[in-house]
């Protein structure tokens, strides 16, 4: 079993330290890069009053991606779904003529 490892990460001009696994730390650095990069880019575009409007704007841009991930996901496994189920018809429909 690895042993943990401690990192620290930097978000918002605070350091926030971590116990890890080893297979988390590219993706927590990656992620505290992207949120480093979008409030970069909020703060430059955007009035905001403090970094916790900068985070919140970062929250809601990250947590909108995934639930439309989820949604465009379940629509893709609806289309599927129907285009099976109309496939099924077609093969019946031709397995009963004989």
């Amino acid at each position: 079993m690895a042993e943990k490892l401690k990192i620290k990460l930097s978000i918002a001009d605070r350091i926030y330290p971590l116990t890890i696994e080893p297979s988390q730390e590219e993706g927590l650095r990656k992620a505290a890069k992207n949120i480093e990069q979008l409030a970069k880019k909020f703060e430059q575009s955007y009035a905001v009053r403090d970094k916790q409007d900068v985070l919140a704007m970062c929250a809601l841009q990250f947590a909108s991606k995934i639930e439309q991930k989820g949604i465009d996901k379940s629509e893709d496994t609806t289309q599927a779904l129907e285009r099976l189920k109309a496939l099924e018809q077609l093969v019946d429909s031709k397995l009963s003529i004989k």
